[in-house]
């Protein structure tokens, strides 16, 4: 993958965050503040408790931090898995959304 074929899928992934957050603010209570700065997008719940996604321009990796922990992703042409065989992004970042907001929260592309 190319720098600029790397940083296309990212935009894509960091505005898809974005809109998702902003679709779950307009259908449920989640209340979740999202912001984005360049390669950053931070979710903070009600709970003041954050999800932090980041890219990692050289790796061509996203980076994902939550209260669980922090894992790595990247693009296999399809999908962003986990670097560790631990599941594809869209899937965790609802898991551990849901798991920081106390509510089912659906993280979808």
């Amino acid at each position: 993958m190319t720098d600029l074929e790397f940083l296309d899928q990212a935009e894509r992934l960091l505005s898809g965050i974005e809109n998702c957050s902003d679709r779950l603010n307009d259908h449920t209570d989640a209340d979740i503040d999202n912001q984005r700065v360049g390669g950053m997008v931070t979710l903070t719940f009600p709970n003041r408790s954050q999800i932090v996604v980041n890219l990692q321009k050289p790796l061509h990796e996203v980076w994902l931090a939550a209260r669980c922990g922090g894992f790595h992703y990247k693009f296999d042409g399809k999908h962003w898995q986990d670097t560790k065989g631990q599941g594809e992004f869209w899937q965790s970042l609802s898991r551990f959304a849901s798991e920081q907001s106390g509510q089912p929260l659906v993280f979808q592309a």
